[in-house]
């Protein structure tokens, strides 16, 4: 059931270590089936170099597992209430990368000073409260704080990033990473100017209408 899409997990999921997002068995990335609205997600505490693709599970929405007899990532009703609430989404990814996790330990989110932050975020990225994990607590607070960015921060506990697919969800993870890095370096040498929201707003303009192949 849903073979390439769990293909496609697996390769997904091979990079978030390669780009030093996760560490052991952190972390997670699922992807909604548009024909179905079957969810394939990350199994619970297996570990990144020994997952492969029949180890992906598929969910229903309401969390029933379809296949196989795996238990889904603990993360799996706060995937599914983002899904809910968000029929635009398609891909989701869940990571503790070390940077950006280090602003969410301080509740703050990452300040849109360099032009990469504004083509890719359109603004700060955003940092929203605690919650638990296990329910649907951390997909609440995605919903309710992340607005028009792809990524948001989780007070004292990691990054959630959201996408048209499971690849653009990783490639907003990614990003947050590298942005978070080069804004704590940039701090280092004192606190960093904010780009003016005109020029945040143009840029993030011209990066989703002129930039790449289309």
């Amino acid at each position: 059931m849903l073979e390439s899409l769990k293909a496609q997990l697996c390769e997904l999921h091979q990079a978030l270590p390669r780009h030093g997002l996760v560490a052991w068995t952190s972390g997670n990335i699922s992807a909604r089936d548009p024909g179905t609205g079957l969810v394939v997600i990350k199994p619970s505490g297996v570990r990144y170099e020994h997952l492969r693709p029949e180890h992906h599970v598929v969910v229903d929405p309401s969390g029933k597992v379809i296949e196989p007899a795996l238990r889904p990532s603990s993360d799996t009703a706060s995937h599914l209430y983002i899904y809910r609430h968000r029929p635009d989404v398609f891909g989701i990814v869940h990571t503790h990368s070390p940077y950006a996790t280090a602003f969410a330990a301080h509740g703050r989110p990452i300040p849109c000073g360099l032009t990469a932050i504004a083509d890719e975020f359109g603004g700060d990225i955003p940092c929203a409260g605690f919650a638990m994990i296990g329910g649907e607590e951390i997909g609440a607070q995605v919903v309710a704080n992340i607005g028009g960015s792809p990524s948001i921060l989780l007070r004292q506990h990691g990054v959630f990033a959201i996408g048209k697919s499971a690849e653009a969800a990783v490639k907003a993870a990614v990003m947050t990473e590298d942005a978070a890095r080069t804004v704590m370096l940039s701090m280092s040498l004192g606190p960093p100017a904010r780009l003016a929201q005109a020029d945040i707003d143009r840029l993030h303009r011209r990066y989703n209408t002129d930039y790449g192949q289309g």
